[in-house]
Formats: C-alpha cells, sequence, structure tokens
C-alpha cells in the first residue's frame, strides 16, 4: 500500500511539473533573471513596512479601547440590576 501511495504521489509530481514547464509562464528559478534592487526602493519598502506596522498598532490599540468601553458600559449595566436584586434579598 505504502508503494501505490508513493508511486501515486511521485507521478502526480512529475506531471505537475511536466506541466508547469510547458505552459508557456517562465518558471522562477536559478535561470531566471533577477532584476536588481536600488537603495531608493529598498528604502521605500522600509518606509512602507514602517507605516504598515504603526498603522496595525494604531488598530490594535483602537479596538483595545473599544472593547474596554464595552466592558465598562456592561458593567454599568449589570451594577443597577445586581443593586435591585441585593435590595430585593435585604427585603
Amino acid at each position: 500500500m505504502n508503494k501505490l501511495l508513493a508511486v501515486l504521489v511521485a507521478s502526480l509530481f512529475a506531471a505537475s511539473t511536466f506541466a508547469a514547464s510547458h505552459a508557456g509562464a517562465p518558471m522562477a528559478g536559478a535561470s531566471a533573471a533577477k532584476a536588481p534592487v536600488s537603495a531608493a526602493s529598498k528604502t521605500e519598502m522600509k518606509a512602507e513596512a514602517t507605516a504598515e506596522t504603526k498603522n496595525a498598532k494604531a488598530v490594535s490599540k483602537a479596538e483595545k479601547k473599544k472593547a474596554k468601553a464595552a466592558k465598562k458600559a456592561a458593567a454599568a449595566k449589570k451594577t443597577p440590576a445586581s443593586d435591585a436584586k441585593t435590595d430585593a434579598a435585604k427585603k
């Protein structure tokens, strides 16, 4: 059974590799020419990544603040009801 599965996987891999190499689209490999990356584009990419990080932190902070406010509101809603129960129990 294991040999059968191994043959099946190997044949599927071979077929997919053959199809990919003959599909007309260039394969990304060692023979593919890489475009040189300039220092300006590296700086731009770094600035973009920094901006994305700052944005993610701001969104996270806003979500935490919203969750805290919702929790506070829920606690405020519970308090009068629990006070009423306590008052009823005292009577």
